[in-house]
């Protein structure tokens, strides 16, 4: 981890998101299916790779080197998606706590946001701890099955420190509709994660520049249907289902 932090320092990163994902791995069934886990994993990717030729020849040939990014010099050359695995799960610390991350604050000067929080007390947490924003976040739902989602955490997070740091949301956010539900339940910015990756993985750089265009077209829409005419103005007023606040937009 000092390791990283140096490097982000060396590369001038902007701001430090610190991901609070799990203490321990989720129970994740559809990763031996998939092909990401398990003793069949090997087969079953090479299964699904020879049923997407294209694909294969782009990514799988001419896509290398092949290699794990941040974790490249940790694992010294062993790039397997094996040995990815099997260095997450060890170093999972169920013991983890707020007071372990009193020495990211103080290793990292720049901005630091904290993303994985769904309540309150957690963060307020993260005002003492002197981050500078939060992300609402529930990972997209992948670790634990029936998790609260991050439309429902947000408007109790962003009631109780909005006003501290800078309250972000992601999860489950898969149109430019979504990303208004979002802005009106409290948060200041909104980020996507499997919308672009989906997209860069199905066509590339061009796919992932229409996905954006469609996303920036719906916020449009979306917004002309509500009845605001600038980012600023989207609030909770807009939300027909928003408990105690009466819907304000006209019908015609």
């Amino acid at each position: 981890m000092r390791d990283m932090l140096a490097r982000a320092k060396a590369a001038k990163a902007a701001a430090l998101v610190f991901t609070v994902d799990m203490p321990v791995p989720g129970v994740r069934h559809r990763d031996p299916h998939s092909g990401m886990s398990g003793r069949f994993g090997p087969a079953r990717r090479i299964l699904q790779a020879s049923g997407k030729p294209g694909w294969a020849w782009d990514v799988g040939l001419l896509g290398r080197p092949h290699s794990l990014g941040n974790l490249a010099n940790v694992l010294a050359g062993r790039n397997g998606l094996n040995d990815y695995m099997g260095w997450l799960a060890a170093n999972f610390d169920p013991a983890i706590s707020w007071a372990d991350l009193d020495w990211l604050r103080q290793a990292w000067d720049g901005p630091l946001i904290i993303k994985g929080i769904l309540n309150p007390q957690d963060a307020r947490s993260a005002v003492r701890l002197g981050a500078n924003g939060i992300v609402v976040s529930n990972h997209g739902g992948r670790q634990l099955d029936g998790a609260l989602s991050s439309a429902r955490a947000l408007p109790a997070i962003a009631d109780a420190v909005g006003n501290d740091l800078t309250v972000l949301a992601d999860s489950g956010v898969r149109s430019g509709l979504d990303v208004i539900r979002l802005l009106a339940l409290g948060a200041r910015g909104v980020l996507l994660g499997r919308a672009w990756a989906f997209a860069l993985a199905a066509g590339g750089e061009r796919r992932v520049s229409q996905m954006l265009e469609m996303f920036a077209r719906e916020i449009r829409i979306g917004m002309a249907l509500t009845g605001v005419s600038a980012v600023g103005e989207i609030d909770r007023s807009i939300l027909a289902s928003a408990p105690g606040v009466p819907c304000s937009v006209p019908v015609y």
